[in-house]
């Protein structure tokens, strides 16, 4: 058989699962017999489902389709299919691990049953029966799933009493830290979250800004300011006036000299003092990244929750003079 005619069929597929006309084009069809594991000349009913990272379904589609795929095209891929087929409940994400960050490098993508089952009856048995079975039966997948995410997802209570949920991983773990043991011990009952972003925010995986005060950011002389730019939590202390600038560092991001200057630049607007901390989980964490930390910053170490190092400067936590 072609390998036109399995595309065709990959997207009669798909249409008929339901998916909106951008979700069974030519690249959607591709990823979805990789995901199936099929090839130009296998049968349908040999369908299985591998847990693939995404490079591993170009690689499959440059393989027995031809179709080449760039580095850069994998975002495009997960963005605007795979997100798309988990919404849909055509793949699971994760199925080894649900707990494993979303923005680690080994996330990865497999059919679930229901799915499988459908494809083992195509073209010449049930499959548009079973079709049916798992469009009735969607709604109730797609609850079952999101129970079992957010089962893994970590809880936040911020001094305002408001509860909110961030996805998996190590880097949101500290920012959970960050709320719970630094801001209580260093900033006290007048800290008031502005911002708090979850790591599923930036990848567009369905993570939302968590927190964006952006009024009272505003009101302080903080401009608009995208995921990426802003520190990774900034809390305001309302009885001494500072707001809290922290990044929390799991790979990379510690207040460097460059981003110290970047974010003295944006802010050159505001009148209140700013307090610079780099947070990170442990402290061979701190030591991987200690060479590029700006003077006139603090460090907090999560597991050694009571103390702080202060790196130079006139002060010991507070804002600095400026030198002109």
């Amino acid at each position: 058989m072609s390998k036109e005619q399995k595309l065709k069929e990959a997207q009669e597929l798909l249409k008929a699962l339901g998916l909106p006309k951008k979700q069974y084009n030519q690249r959607s069809a591709w990823v979805f017999l990789a995901l199936a594991n099929i090839r130009p000349q296998d049968d349908w009913k040999n369908a299985q489902a591998p847990m693939l990272p995404t490079v591993d379904i170009m690689q499959f589609i440059r393989e027995h389709y031809g179709q080449d795929y760039k580095p850069n095209s994998r975002e495009t891929i997960r963005r605007q299919t795979l997100h798309q087929f988990e919404q849909a409940r055509i793949v699971d994400r994760n199925r080894d691990d649900p707990s494993r960050p979303t923005n680690s490098k080994d996330n990865n993508y497999s059919l679930n049953q229901p799915i499988i089952d459908v494809l083992k009856e195509y073209p010449n048995g049930v499959w548009l029966q079973k079709i049916e079975e798992y469009k009735e039966d969607l709604h109730n997948l797609q609850e079952l799933y999101q129970r079992k995410l957010d089962m893994e997802k970590i809880p936040v209570r911020l001094p305002s009493g408001q509860e909110i949920k961030l996805s998996p991983g190590k880097h949101n773990q500290l920012h959970a830290d960050i709320v719970h043991e630094f801001c209580p011990r260093f900033i006290g009952e007048s800290g008031l979250v502005l911002y708090i972003g979850d790591t599923a925010s930036s990848r567009n995986e369905g993570g939302k800004l968590l927190v964006l005060e952006a009024a009272q950011l505003e009101a302080l002389g903080v401009p608009p300011m995208s995921h990426d730019k802003l520190p990774d939590v900034v809390v305001y202390d309302e009885k001494r006036e500072w707001l809290f600038l922290i990044e929390a560092v799991t790979s990379h991001g510690p207040v460097s000299p460059k981003r110290w200057i970047e974010l003295e630049k944006a802010l050159e607007a505001s009148k209140v003092g700013r307090v610079y901390v780099s947070a990170f989980p442990d402290t061979a964490e701190f030591r991987r990244h200690a060479a590029d930390i700006a003077w006139e910053t603090e460090v907090w170490i999560a597991e050694n929750p009571d103390h702080m190092i202060h790196f130079n400067g006139d002060r010991f936590l507070g804002p600095h003079e400026r030198k002109e």
